[in-house]
This record gives structure tokens, sequence and C-alpha cells, in this order.
């Protein structure tokens, strides 16, 4: 074939193979792009937010081990220091398995109720390495082990928190088995109703930033619940009953205070500005509340004390928790100069008047400060007041009244389900200890061991 010939058969053919390729070729330019946007799309973890929410996860698992068994240890007789300790260790670790087995399921297991979780991540389902979680921030995710296990800690430290009501009278068997039932029936729908998108208090828009009602109401109401039902410590009103060690209650106050860095600005659930917020409101409320308990002690008494001043510390940290993220610095001051003449009152005058016994003051102290922190909340939310505002529409009248309504529903829902799960406790393992084993102290009657010597 002569060259020319040979030539226009080639350009003939190539034409024709262009025009057979060319839908390939522009499908392949069209699905390339598209491809490559898919895995673009998927959710990678942010390794700065991880390593924030790592180190807020072991700050709330420090205010339990060691935090809230001195701080509460601290406020019983000595012959108790461990009883208390022991309590605060097994209920943790009990609420940890507890909560890897189905907790995490009934409060963030993707179910549609607005009242639990469902099943669907029972024994930890689905969860593995590579799954995430994502944040309220659209396009910040971290992996879901670590939003486990933060949530984890906060399930581990609320029943604790419930040990200083009944404290140096109630059995070791019962205040473990009473707890899993808690957490079980109280804790992990209140949590899915505050904090799951499609919980009943989370879909009527209430704020809760770090749990004023998750831990703080709800753990006061059950204190108290427990306290009555209980009943009161033999010798109540007639011996000597002072905290052993104020020293030890203060070192535990301390650490709730640095845990509590990690409870509110990890409630943020990423490292940004409003775990920045969240800090500086956790700092201020909180040295608010303590000279303003110290003022009204010195007013009201003449003197002020250690125990008002750490009493004030914690009352500032429980009323800035729902407002942690979402109150401005100056709303967060005044939250913690109010909170405590609140609370002073119902420890100093409320509880003497009804003659309930509250050992650590779980009521006075976690409850009416819930209470306190969950309505100011609706108040100094306000853009007016330096807070970040509120859903279009809402005004503060209606906020205020949305925080009212959450308030009640966890007052019912704790309330009625503590009566309930203590008289179940009662009939299983009986909720009290035996008179002499009360005057000896329980940590050689339900342990064998005491705290100190000589």
């Amino acid at each position: 074939m002569p060259f020319s010939k040979l030539s226009t058969s080639l350009a003939r053919l190539g034409a024709v193979s262009a025009a057979v390729l060319a839908p390939v070729v522009a499908f392949a330019q069209e699905t390339a792009p598209a491809a490559a946007e898919a895995v673009a799309a998927a959710p990678v973890p942010d390794k700065g937010d991880t390593a924030f929410m790592f180190i807020s996860t072991l700050l709330v698992f420090f205010m339990l081990m060691p935090g809230i068994g001195l701080f509460y240890g601290g406020l019983v007789r000595a012959k108790n220091m461990l009883s208390v300790l022991m309590q605060c260790t097994v209920i943790g670790a009990s609420m940890m398995l507890v909560w890897v087995i189905y907790g995490y399921s009934f409060a963030f297991g993707g179910s549609t109720s607005a009242y639990w979780g469902g099943t669907a991540k029972m024994f930890l389902s689905g969860v593995t390495a590579d799954s995430t979680a994502a944040t309220f921030s659209e396009g910040v995710v971290i992996p879901e082990y670590i939003f486990m296990l933060f949530q984890m800690t906060f399930a581990a430290l609320t029943p604790a928190l419930i040990v200083g009501a009944f404290a140096e009278r109630i059995k070791f068997s019962a205040a473990v088995l009473f707890c899993i039932l808690w957490v079980t029936f109280v804790y992990f729908p209140i949590a899915h109703m505050v904090w799951d998108a499609n919980g009943l208090l989370f879909g009527m828009g209430a704020l809760d930033f770090a749990g004023g009602t998750v831990v703080h109401i709800n753990a006061g109401v059950a204190g108290l619940i427990g306290a009555i039902m209980v009943g009161k410590r033999t010798g109540f009103g007639k011996d000597m009953m002072a905290p052993h060690s104020m020293t030890l209650t203060l070192v535990g106050a301390a650490m709730l205070w640095l845990g509590w860095f990690g409870f509110n600005a990890g409630s943020n659930l990423e490292a940004s500005g409003g775990a920045m917020l969240a800090t500086v409101n956790t700092f201020l409320a909180t040295a608010a509340a303590i000279i303003s308990w110290s003022l009204v002690e010195t007013f009201v008494r003449g003197k002020a004390s250690l125990l008002g001043a750490a009493s004030g510390m914690i009352a500032g940290l429980v009323a800035i928790t729902p407002a942690a993220g979402i109150a401005g610095p100056m709303g967060a001051i005044v939250m913690g100069l109010l909170v405590s003449p609140l609370c002073f009152f119902f420890v100093s005058f409320v509880k003497n008047k009804f003659g309930y016994d509250d050992t650590a003051d779980v009521f006075g102290v976690h409850g009416v400060g819930g209470f306190f922190g969950a309505l100011a909340t609706g108040i100094f939310a306000s853009a007016s007041l330096g807070g970040i505002g509120y859903a279009e529409g809402v005004t503060m009248g209606g906020q205020f009244m949305t925080q009212l309504t959450a308030v009640i529903i966890t007052i019912l829902w704790c309330g009625i389900g503590s009566v309930i799960l203590y008289k179940i406790t009662d009939l299983i393992v009986g909720l009290r200890v035996a008179v002499e084993a009360e005057r000896e102290g329980l940590d050689l009657a339900s342990h064998g061991e005491a705290a100190y010597h000589g």
C-alpha cells in the first residue's frame, strides 16, 4: 500500500476511534471528580479536637478518682472515711462497665424515641476505631470512642455524687445496687432527653451545656430522697458529727475545680472559642461564689469558714455548668454571686427546718445550685447580657419557661424513679446497716480496715 494511502487510512481510523471513545473519555472526566468528592466527603477526625477531648475525659475522671472521694471523705467522721472512698471507687467502676454494655446505647444509640436511645449500640456494637461522632459544630468530627468515653465519665461521676447524701449509714451493697438501677432508669433516659438530637428536652430547645439537669439536679433530687428514705444517722442532732478533715475536703474540692474544666470546656466537643468561653466562665463563676459564700457567712455568723469557702466553690461550679458555653463572663460572675446565698440559706435554715440528714449537703448544693443554674441559663443566654443569644424567634421569657419545664420534668422523672428504686433496693438487700455497725464505723464494719491508726 502506498504511504499516502496508509496515512489516509490511519487518519480515518483515528477519527473513528476518537468519535467512539469520546463518550467514554467524557464519562471518565465527569466521574473522576465525583469519586474524589465522595472520598473527600468521608468524615476525618480532627487530631487537635481529639487530643482536646482526650484531656477533657481524663480531667472528668480525675473528678471521680480521687476528687469526689476526698471531698466527701473529709466531710464524714474518721471512722467512715474509707467507706466513702470505697463507694465512690466501686460505683464508678460499675458504671463504666454498665455504660459500655448498654448505657451508651440507651443514651446515644440512634433511636428516634424522645426518651431513650434504643439498643442498636449495646456492647458497643458498631463503635470502632474508625467510627466517628459529629459535634454540634458543622464539619467538626472526633472518633466515636472518645465521645463514648467522655460521656462515660459523666455517667460514672453522677451517681457517685449521690453517695454524700446518705454517707455513714448505708449498706455498701445497697449503694452499688441502687446506683446501677438509678443510672439505668433515670440517668440514661435524662441524658438522652437533654443531649441527643431526638431527645424530648433537646427538641423543646432546653439549654444545658454541660449537665445542670442531667448531672446536678438529677443527683441532688436522688440524694434528698435517699437521705429521707435511708433515715438520719444514729445520734443525729445529739452526737458530734463535724467533718473529720477539712484539709482533705479542700483538697478534694480543688481537684473537682480542676476536673470541672474538662467537664465544662469538654462539653463543647471541640477546641474552639466556645470551649475557651466555658473555661473563662468556670473560673469566674466559681471565684465569685467563693467570695459570696464567705461574705454571707461573715455577715450571718461573724466568721468565714473553710467549709463555707469549699461549699461556695462547688456551688459556683454547679451553677455555671448548664451555662458554661452560653452565658457571657459578666453573667457568669453574677450567677456565682447569687448562687451562694441561695445554697447557704437551704443548707443553714431549710435543712434544719425540715430535719432531714443530708450528710454532705448534696441537695443543698447540687440540687438547689442546679435549679438556679438551669433557670439562670435562660436569662444570661441573652445577647443583651453578654450571652450567645437565643434561637430565632425565642424571647428571654420563652426560654426561661422552657428551662423551667425542663427542670420540672427532670425533678419528676428523677423523684418518682428514685423512690421506686430505693424501695426495690431495700427489698433486695436492705438499705441500712445495723446500729452496731454504724456506731463502730463503716470502715471496719463493712470493709474490715481503717483509714487511720493510733
